[in-house]
């Protein structure tokens, strides 16, 4: 594919750096520059600030409310956004569930889901992972016993990401236990507030409130909220974790990290340092040798195909490239990298301010290689797909 940017794609580059220079919230801004974490109302209003210029789905087809952008184009925004460093627009309603949605639903499931989800009216979350059911989710027990036009569902969901914020959820059920693993299960789509959903927090080891466990306790969802056949939901799962791979990638945020990372090492001088300078030119070859494998699956996707097994490679180089980024800055950050020093009689942590996340940052990217399933099954689907082993 040509990569070289036409007239067109440069002028539409300078019309994002422009757009996001003048419409980027100053308030969302402030927190950042601050360290602030950001809350759900930050997240939902650059969202909609993005909704109403058209360009929060870039990926969405035409007719659902796509903008109709060009490979090179989705490229760029998602680059220009990186590099603003603005708030990231959260994935499962327009990466994961809504491709599912328009793929595999009915016209009346898109009318009533898609619009809101492309508006920002809906926070999604995840349920896939069970205490027993992570990479090896074909295993998940969470039961949905039909009862006229009504599911009941019992079971427990875990690592369910910012689920203390969600309207709904996107959840694998089992509907049919006497089934193969993989053919009993179907997709259902549940209101957060019903009766019977209980969300609890997980603290993780950098102190936030990212992820959380989800009960489910004879709450009942409509037969209506059902995406696809039932016990056919495992080709949901596999076509909704194929985008999610492709997107766990995050090149365009690996790039931004990268410079951030060059930036610190000029600081605390260790840029001219033979061994460190050899990691970062390491990693900055591997990036872009991934950059170029993520824009031939753009094309692919653009061309009427979804994802194929390039998902999982993406899905494992990006993953591993973001975790040397944390390493290397770990490493650039030395001793003021020590997660609190309040420990060590200081009223707080001691360092430059771009060395106070180093620790935490570190520990919270080991989930990387992990979730959307883990890297070790990604180079076995590789090894099937791709090698025919």
């Amino acid at each position: 594919m040509n990569l070289d940017f036409s007239p067109e794609d440069v002028a539409f580059r300078d019309e994002v750096r422009a757009f996001i220079a003048s419409d980027y919230p100053a308030d969302i801004r402030a927190k950042q520059d601050a360290g602030i974490d950001l809350d759900r109302d930050d997240y939902l209003a650059w969202h909609r600030v993005m909704a109403k210029k058209g360009w929060v789905a870039p990926g969405w087809p035409a007719e659902y409310g796509g903008p109709g952008l060009s490979d090179v184009q989705k490229f760029l925004l998602a680059e220009e956004l990186a590099f603003a460093d603005t708030a990231p627009i959260l994935p499962f309603g327009l990466k994961m569930v809504a491709p599912v949605i328009y793929t595999f639903g009915t016209p009346e499931q898109k009318a009533r889901w898609l619009p809101p989800t492309l508006a920002g009216d809906i926070w999604w979350c995840q349920g896939y992972s069970e205490p027993g059911a992570g990479s090896d989710l074909a295993s998940l027990t969470t039961r949905a016993v039909r009862e006229g036009d009504h599911y009941v569902v019992n079971g427990q969901k875990t690592w369910t990401t910012l689920a203390q914020y969600a309207d709904w959820g996107f959840f694998l059920v089992r509907t049919d236990p006497t089934a193969k693993p993989q053919m009993g299960i179907s997709f259902l789509l549940i209101d957060m507030k019903s009766p019977g959903v209980t969300v609890r927090p997980i603290i993780t080891m950098d102190g936030r409130h990212e992820v959380n466990e989800v009960w489910l306790e004879d709450v009942r969802v409509p037969v209506e909220n059902r995406i696809h056949n039932e016990n056919e939901g495992w080709t949901c799962a596999k076509f909704l974790l194929a985008h999610e791979r492709t997107n766990i990638a995050n090149v365009a945020g690996s790039k931004r990290s990268l410079q951030k990372l060059r930036k610190i090492a000029e600081k605390e001088g260790i840029a001219d340092d033979p061994g460190f300078a050899a990691k970062l030119a390491e990693l900055e070859i591997d990036l872009l040798a991934l950059e170029y494998t993520e824009l031939r699956s753009l094309a692919r996707q653009s061309s009427g195909r979804g994802p194929g097994p390039e998902s999982s490679l993406l899905k494992i180089k990006g993953t591993e490239i973001q975790q040397r980024l944390t390493e290397l800055t770990l490493e650039a950050v030395g001793p003021y990298g020590l997660p609190d020093a309040r420990g060590l009689g200081n009223a707080g942590p001691v360092g430059p301010d771009y060395a106070g996340r180093a620790a935490p940052t570190y520990f919270n990217v080991r989930k990387t290689s992990i979730y959307g399933g883990s890297n070790e099954i990604q180079r076995n689907i590789i090894a099937k797909l791709v090698l025919g082993l």
